[in-house]
């Protein structure tokens, strides 16, 4: 996602903006221009710099937005789909992605936490799910494969977990439902 257009860059350029003009109309001796653009541009543009400052853009998104939207459209996908719109949404304040879930699943570090590095769309075997590629930090992914039974429950009934270790300290998280969407009766 395009960070230019993220709400952290769209508040501070707001208040950027504000406080240019009130500026230059103080210069131009505007009284009644420069004090509300001034009064309001500099405290918008510093709660910009602080919200870009605590900023966390959504993950790598690897598949199109509209490859699988009949199959996340399903009912049976619901908690996916929650999840995924959770995922791609931008985070103020937080150190990754999942944060209170790693916290409650007793997969996270405080100084190295688990990072979402990309999301990605499936079907396989007629099933939706989702691939979560986390670089894990300081927790070892033998302890994510302990806790891949209980990952499945964690994010919705009906969901099963796959932990893949891939190189250099990373993992792919599948998380798909468990049954296909049943066929439409004629």
């Amino acid at each position: 996602m395009n960070a230019l257009l993220s709400p952290g860059s769209l508040v501070t350029l707001a208040g950027a903006v504000l406080t240019v003009i009130g500026s230059i109309a103080y210069l131009g001796d505007n009284a009644n221009l420069s004090l509300p653009t001034i009064f309001y541009g500099i405290p918008i543009l510093l709660g910009g710099l602080a919200l870009k400052s605590s900023e966390l853009p959504p993950p790598q998104r690897l598949t199109p937005p509209a490859q699988f939207s009949s199959e996340r459209e399903q009912p049976a996908n619901a908690d996916l789909k929650r999840l995924r719109s959770d995922l791609l949404r931008w985070r103020y304040g937080q150190k990754a992605h999942l944060e209170s879930s790693l916290e409650a699943l007793k997969l996270w570090d405080e100084d190295q936490p688990p990072q979402l590095q990309s999301l990605a769309e499936t079907v396989e075997e007629g099933c939706y799910g989702l691939e979560l590629t986390f670089d894990c930090g300081a927790v070892p992914i033998g302890r994510w494969q302990d806790q891949s039974e209980r990952l499945g429950r964690f994010f919705g009934p009906g969901l099963c977990a796959r932990v893949e270790q891939l190189p250099t300290d990373r993992l792919r998280l599948t998380l798909r439902t468990t049954s296909a969407p049943a066929a439409p009766h004629l």
